[in-house]
């Protein structure tokens, strides 16, 4: 056969499995965790340490052995029945193709935003779903209508770096000062109750003031009911940048207290890359601006204050089975997890030759997230170099932070997955690189 025959040959034996493929229906949706036992009750201790339980949720992730991922605040590896469901809904997406956009996504999108809406405790009415937290806090930072010039504006070196720009951006557009102030190191609760008291008294004319529920660089979870109730007997507005806390720490949006939150699905959620939402409490709608003038849909309807374009279909298309084995574990049992299996290696890490826990261990401080750095080394160098030793040496990922105050550190973020033989290794590792023991 020649070269012209041979490609003729490939090329029909393509089209013909694809014609097949096209026959097969797709596969049923995803069940949430078809494996999972009966989730554990008792203490929260009980819940954290059932071995048997907490064996079978480690089964539901596909993770590469080539390194230990103490990096999971960057996003949340999908487990594997959202995975597949993924993959299905991507299938169907490009199977149909627009004639799925044209005909059906609106209402399968509304199903998922009312699906989003009952397991935060907000009303649908009140969340719009984005492409992330970072998008979801832009509009509402930018849209926030009640600034006049000579207005002030507030945030913490502890919030996120994109979000801080946002802040910054308000001095131009909206003609206000704009104050940025440092949380005490080591926080403490009522240190950082304290310094939001002080920032506020500060700065008189201050409007609007951002928090971030769990922070990205140190993973210290704040307490943003107070500090929210505290702002709004001074007549100031907050934002709050939920997109570490939700999944990782147990709550409701109403338990905030703050009546604008952005939030992440695709990382303590752990669905695909690339969704969030925006809360607006329906009664504080026409405080945020329409994005960009959006006319496509009324002023009253809160997706009016997000213009995308268009979206990975099959990735909003998951969020529902993401959603689904969040609740089947349960919120109190994966904080109770995760606050678990940080105690047990800052617990005897705590004590190593010249390391520094940024994060306190006092009861409600803290999730999954701590990060810590060493004596002396707070340079963005000092910490990239030990970020190496830990993965080059011992096969150990973490990452390295800036913007706190007091200099750079390093994030350790273990994930539901992780289990008492990778917190072992990363205890080892860090002895060798505190120099606490040779090797």
């Amino acid at each position: 056969m020649n070269p012209i025959d041979t490609i003729s040959s490939n090329r029909r034996s393509i089209l013909q499995g694809l014609a097949a493929a096209a026959m097969v229906p797709l596969a049923s949706p995803a069940t949430a965790a078809e494996s999972l036992p009966p989730p554990p009750t008792g203490s929260a201790a009980a819940v954290a340490t059932d071995k048997a339980y907490w064996t079978a949720v480690k089964g539901l992730y596909a993770v590469t052995p080539d390194i230990v991922n103490f990096e999971n605040g960057y996003w949340g590896i999908m487990p594997e029945p959202v995975r597949r469901e993924f993959i299905r809904q991507s299938d169907m997406v490009n199977f149909q193709n627009t004639f799925y956009a044209r005909q059906r996504v609106g209402a399968d999108f509304e199903a998922v935003r009312a699906k989003v809406a009952a397991a935060v405790g907000a009303a649908p009415e009140e969340i719009a779903l984005t492409r992330g937290a970072t998008e979801a806090l832009q509009l509402l930072i930018g849209g926030y209508n009640r600034l006049k010039p000579g207005d002030g504006v507030l945030y913490a070196d502890l919030d996120y770096d994109s979000m801080q720009y946002a802040m910054n951006a308000l001095k131009a557009r909206r003609g206000v000062d704009v104050v940025k102030f440092d949380i005490p190191e080591p926080a403490t609760r009522q240190a950082v109750l304290d310094a939001y008291a002080r920032a506020i008294e500060a700065n008189p004319k201050t409007r609007l003031l951002l928090l971030t529920h769990v922070s990205h660089r140190t993973g210290f979870v704040m307490p943003v009911t107070e500090i929210a109730r505290m702002a709004k007997a001074k007549g100031i507005d907050t934002i709050v940048d939920a997109a570490h806390s939700w999944g990782q720490i147990d709550f409701r949006v109403t338990d905030l207290e703050s009546d604008f939150v952005g939030f992440n699905l695709h990382k303590w959620i752990g669905a695909p890359l690339g969704v969030g939402f925006l809360y607006i409490r329906k009664d504080r709608l026409a405080d945020i601006d329409r994005a960009m003038g959006d006319e496509d849909y009324a002023e009253t309807d809160i997706r009016s204050r997000v213009h995308t374009g268009t979206v990975n279909f099959a990735t909003v298309l998951t969020v529902p089975t993401a959603v689904a084995l969040h609740l089947e574990i349960g919120a109190a049992a994966k904080q109770a997890r995760l606050r678990y299996l940080r105690d047990y290696w800052v617990s005897r890490a705590r004590g190593f030759k010249d390391i520094e826990i940024l994060t306190p261990d006092e009861a409600g401080s803290y999730g999954a997230i701590t990060s810590f750095r060493l004596a002396g080394k707070t340079s963005k160098a000092d910490n990239e170099a030990i970020v190496a030793k830990l993965r080059d040496t011992h096969r150990i990922m973490t990452v390295r932070r800036a913007g706190v105050a007091k200099g750079q550190c390093i994030r350790v973020t273990p994930a539901l997955f992780t289990d008492e033989a990778d917190l072992d290794r990363l205890v080892e590792a860090l002895a060798v690189v505190t120099g606490t023991k040779t090797g």
